[in-house]
């Protein structure tokens, strides 16, 4: 959807921040937007404010497993297996999946997720030589390590989403869970981190794109504080996944935490704002715009492998897509297995304006269902909002 108003102007001046842009004021800062929201800070110094050439090496955030972590995983499979636990995906915790020597790294970068960087990969999983049960299994047992809490993603209680290609219809090709188009910068409505595993690549496209919320503030209280000062502010108009007004940046506890979907405040293709709704002001759309720059400037592209597991803290690590095709292979298809988490030993306070969507993912109780394939569009309905 196409929008108007100024979006920032990228300065020749370094930035603050090493590789990131200055972003050049569009006027003078008046009394009406003072320097920086009260209680925020002028910096955030810590390891969640990264760039993407901060990371030289592979190594520095994907763990691959070695042989040994490999038969730890396929020896908890089995022994899963023989308990009479069923399919009810909840059940899979360490207790029942025991990992030896994988557990307590696990354990490591489930700290690195909420309080380090952000974000890990987990890769070296062949899904060929898995069933597609046991490959779920193995997914939802490693992933118990790094937070135990699964939250639903639908009204219908879908615990699993599948993120596949879909031109059967206009509305699902549109959809931003079934369209081969690229996504801009964003976070998932719910979920301290969000978690997929890459079942099977495209065949061009389709990486893995993140960038630091963290850095994304530090640029703009260096160079646009009344940006910042627009973003904390309690009017964006939100309308899905129902109307409400809301800051898209909250501070507290020390931690800045950053929660939006440009469809849910300018409307897209597939899900176009109701006329009634109020519109983005220009200053807003700018803001948008401004998280977009300096996300992109900043970001890191991982090039997916099948079998890999990602995990981004969903609060401080903003994600997107680039576009893709699909090749003839089943093996060249894009297919994503998504899920959301939150750990009770390490997950973030959540904000007031936050708790809605939060309460009905992880504490509203009612049915769960554990579809480890794509299901119809009746039961794992097309959402009236993004995701």
């Amino acid at each position: 959807m196409s929008t108007t108003g100024a979006g920032p102007v990228l300065a020749a001046a370094p930035a603050p921040v090493v590789g990131t842009p200055i972003l050049a004021s569009h006027g003078k800062v008046t009394a009406d937007f003072p320097s920086l929201p009260t209680g925020f800070p002028t910096h955030l110094s810590a390891e969640l404010a990264w760039a993407g050439s901060d990371f030289s090496k592979a190594s520095d955030h994907i763990l691959v497993l070695s042989n040994i972590h490999h038969a730890e995983i396929k020896a908890a499979l089995e022994s899963y297996k023989s308990k009479p636990l069923g399919q009810d995906g909840d059940l899979v915790e360490p207790a029942n999946f025991p990992l030896p020597t994988l557990g307590p790294k696990l354990k490591e970068l489930s700290s690195d997720v909420h309080s380090g960087r952000g974000f890990c990969v987990i890769r070296g999983i062949n899904p060929a030589s898995y069933s597609v049960e046991d490959l779920t299994l193995a997914y939802l047992g490693v992933q118990s390590y790094i937070a135990e809490q699964r939250g639903r993603q639908d009204k219908r209680g879908n615990m699993l989403v599948h993120i596949v290609a879909d031109n059967s219809t206009k509305q699902a090709a549109d959809h931003h869970r079934h369209s081969t188009k690229a996504i801009t910068f964003h976070n998932e409505e719910a979920g301290d981190v969000v978690s997929w595993l890459t079942r099977s690549t495209a065949a061009a496209g389709g990486k893995c794109i993140i960038a630091s919320a963290y850095t994304v503030y530090n640029v703009l209280a260096a160079t646009r504080p009344d940006v910042i000062r627009t973003l904390a502010r309690s009017d964006w108009p939100f309308a899905m996944p129902r109307f409400q007004c809301r800051p898209v940046i909250f501070y507290q506890d020390s931690r800045l935490i950053m929660n939006f979907g440009r469809a849910a405040l300018l409307g897209s293709e597939a899900h176009p704002r109701a006329q009634h709704l109020p519109s983005l002001t220009p200053r807003q759309v700018e803001a948008l715009d401004a998280i977009e720059a300096i996300a992109r400037a900043t970001q890191l592209e991982i090039q997916t492998r099948a079998g890999d597991m990602h995990f981004i803290n969903n609060l401080a690590v903003l994600h997107r897509r680039e576009g893709f095709a699909n090749g003839q292979a089943p093996t060249e298809k894009r297919h994503l297995v998504r899920m959301r988490l939150r750990s009770a030993e390490l997950g973030w306070r959540i904000p007031r304006e936050l708790e809605g969507e939060w309460d009905s993912a992880f504490k509203k109780h009612g049915v769960k269902h554990w579809h480890v394939e794509p299901m119809p569009i009746y039961f794992f309905p097309m959402r009236t909002q993004p995701n």
